[in-house]
């Protein structure tokens, strides 16, 4: 450090990497310029300058691939703003495959990539040849090419970001740690550092692999754990075209870019090397891990078959540095739950290059308007538990997590790794019945249920996977007798106090002043009108409310509504989640066998639907909630803990005359697909309103106090649907629907599935997607178009409904 360190900033950012240059370059195009980036060594010197600088554009979803895209726009201008060269180049890129499941899977992948506006073709041999003469074409089915795709220095191109972040008024100021975040009645404040103490507005974290630590000693959990990744650099390879794209080979689990006359080939390999931060050095910098050339031969050997003048070329380089990686190959970004004002853009699973551009960009728009500008729920922060910052799950976990970024991306494909971390009271009654458990938020979670004779564990395919059948059985069994279902994971609050129903009332769009003992069906908006949350709210007494949510939500939806609680109301909320069991039983047989159990009167007169009361069950007083999420009579049972297994074992006692079915996760999603019920984070989001989701019946727009986002829903009620939800069957029984299949309205794309299951009561596979149109999306528009949903380059045609095709009058829930 040369010059001296100020004693203020709006905002400090922490880690000088590519992604938090990019925070820093951001924040000034926004108009901030008193921000202050601190690095402890040299900018680049940890993960950055090692990088591949591979720039892809396709992911997962819709967003992640808009902000992938939008890198490959600023690295693709960015030297023409700032005047320093960063080596961007547009060369495309090809992903091949030597079988027919991963070749099905980038067809899918490449009919996705027409609905996000991505450029993708499928390509057989003899394409893939021409574009790549050196490859070794044997077995080879086929690939897609992505031709914007590109790759760039990441020294350069972060040397060309911090030169438009410092003129713009940055600060960047290297050769200064950070030794912890100052933190105030629960907020950010600054940093101390070797030099001093640094008081700020907003602190950032994206110190790369000293995040987790960071945070922790803050209090706050940041789930990172850092991992050894190896690639190779060749000597020159005569008349290697400078124009080769890049190259992706994941059955082999490599990638390969050419590098100034050279080939540089990297792994992705399962059973990676996790590496403890007290392997790395306090003095790291620009530094390298101890050669493992056992652990790479495997992959090199593979990859020297398919590019066969490996063989008999030298290798320049051997390298291994660390990478940071996260529970679930995603990246974290977003304010911390645990601390206000505190923001996080940190493990980035050795894609940080490609994601560093639209990350630096969402990161700054986050802070200066205070709300995510996008739906960023795959990489929020607050999708993480607590728990998930422990080094030995890590550690474990990131062992796998490193290899799935080239393993074959299956549909409900579960880890195996770290396991089991939280299960349910009846997590051993479960597996007693043959559950094949998966795993969200680390809860250990019944999918499917093995009959004698099958082993619980699941065969993977693109196409009907193992449990197919069996999810059948289940699912006929709500709709014809009575299914049971632990639904434990359910994220459970209590919300207490005299201010309770204005507080409440002010989150949710729907009312809920209503008598004690009635549930309520509601969602929480974000200014906008956008859907935050989707949830049930019970009331238990005058001044106190019950809140269900997903067990994926739970601590997203927990900061959401403790946030806007006003800090004179005298309102508490409690997180009960673990205090309570939750069984659910649904089928036309329910009210039969919980009479068994009861002497409550659970008729339809006694107990109507959206009634919840505490009932005498077996030995036990539970909270029966008469609700359904699957279209059928049904209640969901709020179990003390310690009470759980007694009831359940009552339940399965009484039940096997009358035909008792365990069910799991597998089936609860076929069953609300049917039903057209909506899904927070795949049909519904913060860019979806209840007006274009069909969940208007829940916006009570004139009830007393008002909600957030009234005034947005109001101003948008009178305009047409131009995006509107709708459901759709395929006419075909054959194929499969998940997500991001392209929808086609009379030949032409007019939206995407978000979300798709196979409709067992139906007979053919079921899913709903916002439909696109100018003039509005009308049920006579509906009605009269021809739909077809795009499968892996196949088209099929699909009825169109606004109403579900189950039950469409919602009659059987009300039996």
């Amino acid at each position: 450090m040369t010059a001296p360190l100020p004693d203020r900033a709006d905002v400090v950012i922490v880690g000088g990497g590519i992604v938090g240059v990019s925070i820093a370059y951001h924040l000034t195009k926004r108009g901030v310029r008193d921000v202050l980036l601190l690095e402890r060594k040299q900018l680049t010197c940890g993960t950055t300058w090692h990088a591949a600088g591979l720039v892809g554009q396709l992911r997962a979803t819709l967003n992640l691939t808009r902000l992938a895209q939008y890198t490959a726009q600023l690295y693709k201008g960015l030297e023409a703003e700032t005047g320093q060269a960063t080596g961007f180049l547009q060369r495309g890129s090809v992903a091949i495959t030597d079988n027919d499941e991963r070749l099905h899977e980038l067809k899918r992948g490449a009919s996705m990539a027409g609905s996000f506006g991505l450029e993708a073709h499928i390509v057989g041999p003899a394409e893939i040849q021409k574009m790549w003469p050196l490859l070794n074409m044997k077995g080879i089915k086929g690939g897609v090419v992505l031709p914007s795709d590109g790759q760039t220095n990441p020294i350069d191109t972060t040397q060309a970001l911090a030169k438009g972040a410092r003129n713009g008024g940055a600060k960047i100021v290297e050769g200064v740690k950070v030794t912890r975040i100052l933190a105030e009645g629960g907020r950010a404040v600054g940093v101390a550092t070797g030099s001093g103490e640094v008081r700020a507005k907003t602190v950032v974290l994206a110190a790369g692999l000293w995040t987790r630590d960071l945070a922790a000693a803050a209090g706050v959990s940041v789930p990172l754990h850092a991992c050894e990744h190896f690639y190779v650099v060749t000597e020159a390879i005569p008349g290697l075209s400078p124009q080769t794209p890049v190259l992706r080979d994941p059955d082999n689990c490599v990638y390969v870019k050419e590098d100034a006359g050279k080939l540089l080939v990297g792994c992705f390999e399962p059973n990676a090397k996790p590496i403890g931060m007290e392997r790395i050095a306090e003095d790291f910098a620009f530094g390298e891990l101890p050669e493992d050339i056992d652990h790479f031969t495997p992959v090199l050997e593979r990859a020297m078959e398919r590019i066969p003048v490996l063989q008999k070329t030298g290798m320049r380089k051997f390298f291994n540095g660390p990478e940071s990686f996260t529970p679930d190959v995603r990246y974290l970004v977003g304010e911390a739950p645990d601390m206000k004002d505190l923001f996080v853009a940190a493990g980035f699973n050795s894609i940080g290059i490609q994601s560093a551009g639209g990350a630096g960009k969402v990161i700054a728009d986050w802070i200066v308007d205070r709300r995510a500008p996008m739906d960023l729920w795959d990489v929020d922060i607050r999708r993480m538990a607590p728990f998930q910052r422990n080094r030995r799950y890590l550690k474990d976990r990131v062992s796998e997590s490193l290899g799935l970024l080239y393993a074959m991306h299956w549909p409900h494909r579960q880890p195996v790794t770290s396991r089991p971390v939280r299960t349910s009271p009846l997590h051993e009654r479960m597996a007693a019945a043959g559950a094949c458990f998966g795993e969200t938020a680390g809860w250990e979670r019944a999918n499917w249920f093995a009959p004698k004779g099958v082993k619980p564990e699941y065969g993977y395919s693109w196409f009907r996977q193992n449990w197919f059948p069996h999810a059948q059985a289940e699912h006929m069994a709500v709709r014809e007798r009575v299914g049971l279902f632990d639904q434990s994971s359910f994220g459970k609050f209590l919300l207490q106090g005299r201010d309770a129903e204005s507080v409440m009332g002010r989150l949710c769009c729907n009312d809920v002043a209503v008598a004690p003992g009635r549930v309520v069906y509601t969602q929480w908006l974000n200014e906008h009108g956008g859907i935050e949350a989707d949830l049930t709210v019970t009331r238990l007494a005058e001044d106190a409310y019950m809140i269900v949510t997903a067990a994926a939500t739970q601590r997203r939806d927990f900061h959401w509504a403790k946030d806007r609680i006003p800090a004179d109301a005298h309102a508490v909320l409690t997180d009960v989640t673990s205090a309570y069991a939750t069984i659910n039983l649904q089928g036309p047989r329910a009210r039969d066998l919980l009479q068994r159990l009861s002497p409550d009167d659970l008729s339809n007169a006694g107990f109507p639907f959206g009634t919840s009361r505490e009932i005498e069950l077996a030995m036990a007083l539970v909270r029966a909630t008469r609700i359904s999420y699957v279209g059928e009579l049904g209640w969901e049972l709020y179990v003390p803990t310690e009470f759980a297994r007694g009831v359940y074992d009552a339940l399965v006692d009484a039940g096997r005359d009358l035909g008792l079915a365990h069910c799991g996760y597998h089936a609860l999603n076929t069953l609300r697909s049917e039903k057209a019920y909506r899904h927070w984070g795949h049909d519904i989001g913060p860019e979806d309103t209840p007006w274009q989701s069909g969940l208007g019946f829940c916006v009570k727009l004139d009830k007393k106090g008002g909600f957030i986002g009234r005034e947005a829903l109001a101003k948008a009620k009178p305009a047409p649907l131009t995006r509107r939800l709708v459901s759709f069957k395929l006419a075909d029984e054959q194929p499969l629907l998940i997500h991001d299949e392209p929808i086609w309205r009379d030949g032409k794309r007019a939206g995407r599935i978000c979300s798709g299951a196979y409709g067992y009561a139906l007979g053919s596979a079921v899913g709903m997607g916002y439909v696109e149109h100018a003039g509005g999306v009308t049920p006579d528009l509906v009605a009269g178009s021809t739909f077809e949903i795009e499968i892996a380059g196949e088209r099929f045609a699909a009825a169109a409904s606004l109403k579900p095709f189950y039950d469409p009058a919602g009659q059987r829930v009300k039996a």
